[in-house]
């Protein structure tokens, strides 16, 4: 039977692999969209730059928050290896 902490360690490694591929998706498929305005000739290359560039710092920013969180957050219930009174 698997410990709680086997557990854990299973859900945020399932986790953090599902926040990175939706992160890999949700950035190529604006990459796509930049390369596609860029060349469209009924699209204006700023107009374009000026839609994206929010959208995109604001997926890049939340997933890596996203991600961090998970990270930092999955080895609060383990004890100090270096202080043996914590």
């Amino acid at each position: 039977m698997s410990t709680t902490s086997e557990i854990k360690g299973k859900l945020t490694f399932a986790v953090t692999v599902m926040v990175s591929a939706t992160l890999c998706v949700s950035v190529l498929g604006m990459v796509f969209a930049l390369i596609a305005g860029l060349w469209a000739a009924e699209v204006d290359n700023a107009e374009i730059f000026k839609l994206i560039s929010p959208a995109f710092q604001t997926i890049i920013g939340g997933f890596i928050g996203l991600l961090a969180g998970v990270k930092l957050s999955h080895d609060e219930d383990e004890p100090r290896k270096d202080c043996p009174e914590c």
